[in-house]
């Protein structure tokens, strides 16, 4: 903010409109497609990979030692490697050590150990809500706790993996109490616009971390698609909550972008409602309050095979903001290690679904289509309510704010497989 723009010698860097100017510098994981190279980390710079090695950062095949780190090691690595992309006088020196995106192949940035998912989305939640409970849509513990589960971290992959169908128990909601369920593929296939915070530093078991520390804990945001089987989850989320309707893929972007790069873009908390309750003490800071939220904008489109032959763009179906949260990322950790629960570098909190009130601005297509009564139309005269077989999604993020470079978060793409059932 007022301070004079920086460019890189990398040019695709400055271009309008690129996810990754110099600014940005978000971390990865890569290898030279088609070769046997181990991967290794990397940085996005414009439309090219800067090899970390070439600073003498050897990651191995995540970025896990350097999310352990901590933000003091993040931000000189950040102030080198911006002398290093900046400096016309270090291209000849360090161009040999760029790879092209699209000559690269990415990989999950980190090891994940743990994933948590939260229902940060207070829209959502009042949307979901109404479908099930019209007289009392939010239960009366939302406004008071971040509502979470624990997830499945061995299905959460990058972006570009297949999404294949999940087969599942289900049964109608006309269906006598008397009827089995039946087991098949899921037909009510559906996506969640979310984002994943990427935990940095952990904390010993029994070790809380106090909400005015917890973005030390935190290494970046990465874009989260939380695939669920609506018709599934239905019949199976009684008592225990999400299980097999939410386990069987989670799809995150490659790219991790720090909260450095994020910085600019902070801005207050969710403003609640005035009889809202205030947080209880240990998840209140005013800082926190005042500072806490991020100007993260996302979309979600949808691509379908048709489209695909017809050489068509995915079309758009939400836009959503990270404005939207009703806990912030503080809040967050705070809450996920107040009872002693320890977290390690590469953990993962996903935000839950995040949605708005204007139209367009619903995080999923329970929200969009009402549970499946209001189908969606799209280019060429097809429908959807829910995704079908040879649906691609692309989730899309960015930062922009007057008078800043704007930055990006790449994407996080599924191709939805089919399953026959067993």
């Amino acid at each position: 903010m007022g301070t004079v723009p920086i460019y890189s010698w990398v040019e695709s860097a400055n271009e309008p409109g690129t996810d990754f100017p110099i600014q940005n510098l978000p971390f990865g994981v890569f290898r030279r497609r088609g070769s046997k190279e181990a991967p290794r980390g990397g940085v996005a710079i414009g439309d090219q990979i800067f090899d970390l090695a070439a600073l003498g950062v050897k990651t191995g095949p995540n970025l896990n030692l350097l999310a352990a780190a901590g933000r003091p090691a993040w931000k000189r690595l950040r102030k080198v490697l911006s002398l290093a992309l900046s400096d016309p006088k270090k291209a000849k020196r360090f161009s040999k050590w760029l790879t092209p995106m699209k000559k690269a192949e990415l990989f999950l940035p980190v090891r994940i150990g743990d994933y948590s998912d939260f229902y940060t989305g207070v829209h959502h939640a009042l949307a979901v809500g109404r479908m099930f409970r019209p007289d009392n849509p939010l239960l009366p513990n939302y406004k008071w706790v971040p509502i979470g589960y624990h997830g499945r971290a061995s299905s959460v992959v990058v972006s570009g993996t297949p999404v294949v169908r999940p087969n599942g128990q289900t049964r109608g909601q006309t269906s006598s109490p008397d009827a089995p369920p039946a087991f098949g593929p899921a037909k009510r296939l559906d996506y969640e616009v979310e984002l994943g915070f990427v935990i940095g530093p952990g904390n010993a078991l029994g070790k809380p971390i106090p909400i005015r520390r917890a973005l030390e804990h935190v290494f970046g945001v990465v874009l989260m698609n939380d695939w669920s089987a609506r018709d599934l989850q239905t019949w199976e989320y009684q008592p225990l909550g999400p299980f097999l309707a939410k386990s069987f893929a989670t799809t995150i972007s490659p790219w991790i972008v720090t909260l450095e790069a994020l910085e600019p873009f902070r801005c207050p908390a969710f403003e609640r409602a005035p009889d809202d309750p205030q947080p209880l003490p240990y998840l209140l800071d005013e800082s926190d309050q005042a500072a806490g939220g991020y100007a993260i904008d996302t979309t979600m489109s949808l691509q379908t095979a048709q489209m695909r032959a017809r050489g068509e763009p995915p079309a758009l179906l939400s836009r959503c903001t990270w404005r939207d949260g009703y806990w912030t990322i503080a809040q967050i950790v705070a809450h996920q290690t107040s009872n002693g629960c320890n977290l390690a570098p590469g953990d993962l909190l996903g935000s839950g679904t995040i949605s708005g009130t204007a139209p367009g601005t619903a995080g999923s297509l329970l929200e969009l289509s009402q549970g499946g009564k209001q189908p969606i139309q799209l280019p060429g005269g097809e429908t959807r309510t829910f995704i079908q077989d040879g649906d691609l999604l692309v989730q899309r993020g960015w930062c922009e704010k007057e008078g800043l470079v704007s930055i990006g978060f790449g994407d996080a793409t599924g191709l939805v497989k089919f399953s026959p059932s067993l």
